[in-house]
């Protein structure tokens, strides 16, 4: 099977090939790996022109604008990147007749859920900020794509949430170097304390794709691919500390302590969908626990600058 990934170059783009370079069913030539320059969120052909070129049989939609305060900035950009680029795509895979597996968010929710139970797909999608907006305007324009369509193509949504993995600059590497700031410096680590999410590792999220395609029928509409359990901001820094053994005090805050151009969801949590196997992804602690060795790598190269809210 010819796979082709968007967004190559990013976080889960890259967990995704190399999930896909280990499937059987890619063959000796693995998968098609579409990155900038050639496949451009900018350049609305370039889709079509890729489909044409590399025919494939299916497409994992991984590329977004994912700066969701950058897309709060400029919303007419999140909107032409995040769904117009995701429109034109959808009509060229699905006029080629070629699958489609387009990665979401949980930002199309409003995060004002409080009965504790996690955002399932067929709940009304409801975004508070640019970046999910753009996020679920590209889920319309991919649904009534393929709905047009006079094909057989298979449509999948693929939502996750609170993604981290290689290579780095995510919340745990962040919080890490934060934590080390703060030992250095005497003071506290102030972690955000009232929003809550389902940390996802990506190579989890990539290996789900990989079984939803491997399955041999694609299941069409949404899916919601998170590891399972929840965790504050807070709650997830202490896990990821208490794994690297680093031990600063630690202050919950509220999120409106820093100033930012979006509003996240407070609720973040997505209820897991199960897999072709039957059995949902693992938890986000026994994830974490893969990634950690991981981590510990990264630390020891350059700082990262931000702080850590994300």
């Amino acid at each position: 099977m010819r796979v082709a990934v968007t967004g190559a170059g990013g976080r889960l783009g890259r967990a995704v090939l190399a999930a896909l370079a280990e499937a059987p069913f890619t063959g000796i030539a693995g998968p098609l790996a579409w990155r900038r320059p050639d496949y451009d969120l900018d350049d609305p052909d370039s889709g079509a022109r890729l489909i044409a070129r590399d025919r494939p049989e299916l497409i994992v939609h991984a590329a977004a604008w994912t700066d969701v305060d950058g897309c709060a900035r400029d919303p007419e950009l999140a909107g032409r990147r995040n769904g117009d680029a995701v429109g034109r795509l959808a009509e060229a895979a699905a006029g080629a007749g070629v699958d489609l597996i387009l990665v979401s968010t949980n930002e199309v929710f409003d995060g004002r859920r409080t009965d504790g139970r996690g955002y399932r797909p067929d709940d009304p999608p409801s975004p508070i900020n640019a970046y999910g907006e753009s996020k679920l305007a590209g889920e319309v324009a991919a649904l009534a794509a393929f709905a047009s369509a006079d094909s057989q193509a298979t449509l999948a949504i693929v939502r996750t949430s609170w993604l981290y993995g290689p290579p780095g600059n995510d919340f745990p590497e962040k919080i890490a170097r934060a934590a080390e700031r703060a030992l250095a410096a005497g003071e506290a680590l102030r972690v955000v304390g009232d929003e809550t999410g389902s940390p996802t590792y990506t190579n989890d999220v990539a290996d789900g794709i990989v079984e939803m395609i491997g399955s041999g029928e694609l299941l069409a509409g949404v899916h919601h691919l998170v590891n399972g359990g929840t965790a504050t901001r807070a709650s997830w820094a202490r896990a990821v500390l208490a794994g690297l053994g680093i031990a600063p005090r630690i202050e919950e805050v509220p999120g409106a302590t820093w100033t930012r151009a979006s509003t996240p969801p407070a609720w973040a949590v997505l209820e897991p969908t199960s897999m072709p196997s039957g059995e949902p992804l693992r938890p986000w602690t026994a994830a974490l626990a893969d990634y950690l060795p991981v981590l510990r790598r990264q630390l020891v190269g350059p700082g990262v600058a931000g702080g850590a809210r994300r």
